[in-house]
């Protein structure tokens, strides 16, 4: 019979491999649902009048940076209920497409109009723009003068390259670690 035994050290890497991939597992598995549900948490608002419509704007972080996720909300006086209308976002990061959307409740202020986790590319000046349809009638408004700052940090280049350091150093690690166990060319114990 030829059966191959794997010396001690091949299991220790295997059950080593397992460990890592369930503990990576569970970790990305449970934070979803955390961040999914966290609230949130408006540090700044400016109210714009569009037509018969005040309308507070929320903002999730401020001053804001280029490049930097935050939440944006849009509340009608009155709530959202009965009424719809379009964002009309200009500005030096955004692009054409971007421009016009429609206003959608926010996934996790249900009360609002939002942005969930939206990036603005480029420092400069922006605004706001709204046309909103509801009892009242038709409204249109424009929150100017929105200034985003330069992105936090470091430059973009140097984050990338001192980020990926460490994963770099896991391949060299694995190819070393695989290059002196050579799974597939041990000698067959009889």
């Amino acid at each position: 019979m030829n059966t191959r035994i794997r010396p001690p050290r091949t299991r220790q890497y295997h059950r080593l491999a397992v460990a890592a991939l369930v503990t990576a597992a569970l970790s990305l598995a449970g934070a979803a649902p955390a961040m999914a549900s966290a609230p949130v948490k408006v540090v700044h608002t400016e109210r714009v009048q569009v037509g018969p419509y005040g309308v507070t704007v929320g903002f999730s972080v401020w001053p804001i940076r280029a490049m930097r996720s935050l939440d944006f909300t849009f509340l009608p006086d009155g709530g959202i209920v009965g009424k719809s209308g379009k964002l009309l976002l200009n500005g030096p990061g955004i692009k054409p497409d971007e421009r016009v959307t429609p206003l959608v409740r926010h996934p996790r202020k249900l009360d609002s109009w939002g942005l969930d986790v939206k990036a603005l590319n480029a420092p400069g000046a922006y605004s706001f723009g709204f046309a909103i349809d509801g009892p009242f009638g038709h409204g249109d408004g424009t929150l100017q003068g929105v200034t985003v700052l330069n992105q936090p940090g470091p430059p973009l280049g140097s984050s990338w390259t001192v980020g990926s350091l460490p994963f770099l150093g896991l391949v060299v690690v694995l190819v070393v670690a695989w290059r002196r166990i050579r799974p597939g060319r041990q000698p067959l114990a009889i």
